[in-house]
């Protein structure tokens, strides 16, 4: 009986072990918190075509949230584009690239693609559900106020938020690859 126990207790101890394990290869929590996850989007661009966000891995990604009538958006927009045109084919050291993955709260599709095009947006990964408020990628990610953005890292971690100006160069200047 005694050797019964023991065994009992072994294998309760190595199951213990096993779960333990288990626990902390985990994933990273998926959620808007530094340090989480990022949520998955996939939504249709321009020309209706569905561009996942995890298509992106490997890169630096700035999910940037926006819309065409708000006015400090468009104020923004000109710090985005600098700083893609800067960073998009530069060297980094844990990442291959920088890009920004633009998810606009637009209602009016014309509306969207005028603003694309005065701000000079250049970047192709343009994406909307056209429901404004009621957007699917603005309640994944809690989008009460915009603009707003992530900045994720090559593996979909979100490592910073609300990057405006620069704040947002400075940030990713710290993930070059060093000369």
């Amino acid at each position: 009986m005694k050797k019964i126990n023991f065994v009992i207790c072994i294998a309760a101890i190595a199951f213990a072990g096993m779960g333990f394990i288990a626990y902390t290869s985990q994933e990273p929590v998926t959620g808007t918190n530094i340090g989480n996850k990022a949520p998955e989007l996939k939504f249709k661009n321009p020309e209706d075509k569905e561009l996942s966000l995890s298509s992106l891995r490997g890169k630096l990604v700035l999910v940037d949230f926006w819309a065409s009538w708000c006015g400090p958006c468009r104020m923004e927009n000109p710090n985005v584009v600098a700083t893609y045109n800067k960073y998009h084919n530069a060297k980094f050291s844990d990442a291959k690239g920088f890009e920004v993955y633009s998810v606009s709260l637009d209602r009016d599709k014309q509306s969207w693609l005028n603003a694309i095009a005065a701000d000079k947006l250049v970047w192709a990964w343009h994406v909307s559900d056209l429901k404004q408020w009621n957007s699917e990628a603005g309640r994944l990610y809690g989008i009460n106020s915009i603009p707003m953005n992530f900045l994720l890292d090559k593996n979909g971690i979100i490592i910073a938020e609300n990057l405006r100006g620069a704040l947002l160069d400075a940030e990713i200047e710290k993930h070059l690859k060093e000369k």
